[in-house]
């Protein structure tokens, strides 16, 4: 069995530093001066672990976690691998060959929920709160502008409401052309996030049926599924006319002079749940210890990424190949707290994205919830189901058990303060933080799908 590391003192690791050829005297300093972390004992079933992702900002806690050396804290040596798409993400962690993964909320809970591929996976760590934006095409941006209100300077007043987009809509269908869109995953909150932004103004974004696995009956909108890193290629192409996905990825069709962010996440739904950390109920039973310290050195991680100053750092880290891959420039747009719509319309934008303020990293069950409200309200899930069977679903996937104890270890260790340890029975109090003004109560689903206008209704 491996085993985590123990106490060191400090002169304990100046003398390491020093018989190793003090590579760095700054470190050296910071050893000297810093008092020694304790690390709990944990007995690591599985040292040895390979976690994939895809090439988005919001796989941050992974790059950091290894970079900043908190997985081998924990007696952990990480393998961290990009993936070609969502699909193939959740096939390798089902199949084993990925220990665990960055990945879209949805897919979890759809996998225990009975949408698309089923399996027992478990999320014991949300990787962050916001983070993605809704860009069109230079053209439909001209269209939308004459129905945007416009402050003092004409610079166009946020948030954006899709009833600007309804004109080009209909002048797309006028001249005989759908009006096509792009989002990431059938289950992703990509694909909830417009979906809600659009039918919040009243256009229909099509429903989902056993025959219809597409999403577009009834559509106004036509949806379709295109990986994030070739979002901006495809909008450029003229395949889309717009899209929803995370960074870097809005800010590259404004680096690049293609199209223009109208809107972000943060907008739809305040400081909303994005990505998660997924590992299998059968990983996590087996290995209860490693996933515990995967958990430990993930907090730690989202922690750092929210301690002012490190950003910077963090956007050096994110931009190597092995990781984004993208330029500075576009990743700092919005990982350092600003975010670019209309070219030269940058904005302080400090919560865009959140790893650790806000109990971020925590798996609240209202969150499981909401993703499951939309399954249900767009078809997904195709039968209606009692408030009950939400709850359950919920708790059969979201594990915040194995965060509670990861996160109660860090606190005694000095990591985290107990302070952020939330209170809580696992559900957020009821918010309207929504662009509608809807009110999201998670303990009255069955009341939420029924106030849209839009979409399924249960009794």
């Amino acid at each position: 069995m491996k085993k985590t590391a123990i106490k060191i003192t400090a002169l304990a690791t100046i003398l390491l530093a020093i018989s190793c050829g003090g590579k760095d005297s700054k470190k050296k300093t910071e050893a000297a001066t810093q008092p020694a972390a304790k690390t709990s004992t944990l007995e690591i079933e599985k040292p040895q672990l390979t976690f994939g992702f895809i090439k988005l900002t919001d796989m941050a806690p992974l790059a950091i976690a290894k970079e900043k050396g908190f997985f081998e804290d924990e007696g952990l040596f990480v393998s961290v691998e990009a993936q070609s798409n969502w699909k193939n993400i959740l096939d390798r962690v089902i199949d084993g060959q990925l220990d665990g993964s960055h990945m879209l909320a949805g897919q979890p809970i759809a996998a225990g929920a009975g949408f698309g591929r089923q399996a027992e996976l478990v999320t014991p760590f949300s990787m962050d709160l916001n983070g993605n934006g809704i860009t069109v095409s230079n053209n439909v941006w001209e269209g939308m502008k004459p129905h945007v209100k416009k402050d003092a300077d004409g610079k166009p007043v946020h948030p954006i409401s899709a009833d600007a987009l309804k004109p080009v809509i209909t002048e797309y269908k006028n001249n005989g052309k759908a009006f096509k869109m792009g989002m990431v995953f059938p289950v992703s909150t990509h694909n909830y996030e417009i979906r809600y932004w659009l039918a919040a103004a009243g256009i229909h974004p099509g429903m989902y049926s056993a025959s219809n696995i597409q999403g577009q009956i009834d559509a106004e909108v036509l949806l379709s599924v295109t990986p994030p890193p070739q979002m901006p290629a495809t909008l450029e192409a003229g395949t889309i006319y717009g899209y929803c996905v995370g960074e870097p990825w809005n800010q590259q069709a404004v680096f690049k002079g293609i199209g223009v962010p109208v809107t972000t996440n943060y907008d739809i739904w305040k400081n909303n749940p994005e990505k998660v950390f997924v590992m299998t109920k059968q990983f996590v039973e087996k290995y209860p210890n490693t996933a515990t310290a995967v958990t430990k050195a993930l907090i730690r991680a989202g922690k750092w990424l929210d301690t002012p100053g490190n950003r910077k750092e963090a956007v050096k880290i994110l931009s190597m190949s092995q990781y984004v891959g993208a330029d500075e420039a576009v990743l700092a747009n919005s990982m350092t707290g600003t975010f670019e719509f209309e070219k030269g319309d940058k904005r302080e934008m400090p919560d865009f994205n959140v790893f650790y303020r806000y109990n971020a990293t925590y798996p609240f069950y209202s969150d499981a919830v909401w993703f499951l409200t939309q399954m249900r309200r767009w078809g997904q899930i195709p039968t209606a189901k009692p408030a009950e069977w939400y709850a359950n679903k919920a708790k059969e996937i979201y594990r915040p058990d194995i965060w509670l104890k990861a996160a109660k270890l860090l606190a005694e260790e000095g990591k985290i303060p107990a302070t952020d340890i939330p209170s809580t029975d696992g559900y957020k109090p009821a918010t309207k933080d929504f662009i509608d003004g809807k009110v999201y109560d998670a303990k009255d689903p069955i009341g939420y799908i029924n106030s849209f206008k839009i979409g399924n209704k249960d009794k």
